[in-house]
């Protein structure tokens, strides 16, 4: 990374007391300079107290606490808008639940010298998913091609807000790239992942289809993503 950029990871968190600080050790060990954003929405398990003593510490980690479970799609924006009040020039997405491993994170910083947004993708050759059923791969994938189908995308990864991240990406004309990675189940907690949340990438996905939506002006600062 150029040394005069600056680069912010968003971490939102609900109940991930036991992943928080060993993701944020590893991203801070990985030796790139990068800031780190945790976004807490008042988690019982701790998991907000944890941030607090790790920003205490750590000068790179920030923390923004949340009155309650609001939805990641909310914690995306959120995180944005701090970010660009704050100058930074790259913006990075990741779970916090070591589904996305931080190794990956040179490759994101190397490939968005050419892109707009870049997207870490286990659909792509080379990228591949561990410990997951039968039955989540078939939404996952079903999803990824209804999407894909309907709004023309030429990415093969998100779903719900990430895809309409995405489609207002490539609308505006801007350069989407992806690279394969291998995507494993959460560590320790539970999914975060329900019925609700396929239902509204669904309806959101039918009624862009549907009614091919102006994209919204996005801010400048490139965004980088994991994508679940």
């Amino acid at each position: 990374m150029n040394e005069e950029a600056r680069a912010l990871v968003i971490l939102p968190t609900y109940n991930e007391v036991d992943n928080l600080e060993p993701l944020i050790q590893d991203i801070i060990a990985s030796g790139l300079g990068l800031d780190i954003l945790a976004i807490d929405d008042n988690s019982s398990d701790g998991t907000g107290e944890v941030a607090d003593r790790l920003a205490m510490d750590l000068p790179e980690v920030h923390v923004m606490h949340r009155p309650g479970k609001m939805g990641l799609g909310t914690a995306y924006v959120a995180g944005f808008k701090w970010a660009i009040e704050r100058g930074y020039d790259y913006i990075l997405q990741m779970d916090c639940d070591f589904s996305h491993h931080p190794q990956y994170l040179p490759i994101f910083l190397r490939k968005i010298k050419q892109a707009d947004l870049v997207i870490g993708s286990r659909y792509v050759p080379g990228g591949g998913i561990v410990n997951w059923g039968v039955l989540r791969k078939l939404l996952s994938g079903g999803g990824n091609a209804f999407a894909r189908t309907m709004l023309g995308l030429r990415i093969r990864e998100g779903y719900g807000f990430l895809i309409g991240l995405a489609y207002q990406v490539q609308r505006l004309g801007n350069v989407v790239t992806e690279f394969p990675i291998v995507f494993e189940d959460r560590r320790v907690g539970q999914s975060k992942m329900s019925f609700r949340i396929a239902v509204e990438a669904f309806v959101y996905v039918t009624r862009t289809a549907l009614t091919q939506q102006w994209p919204i002006r996005w801010p400048k600062p490139k965004l980088h993503r994991f994508l679940p």
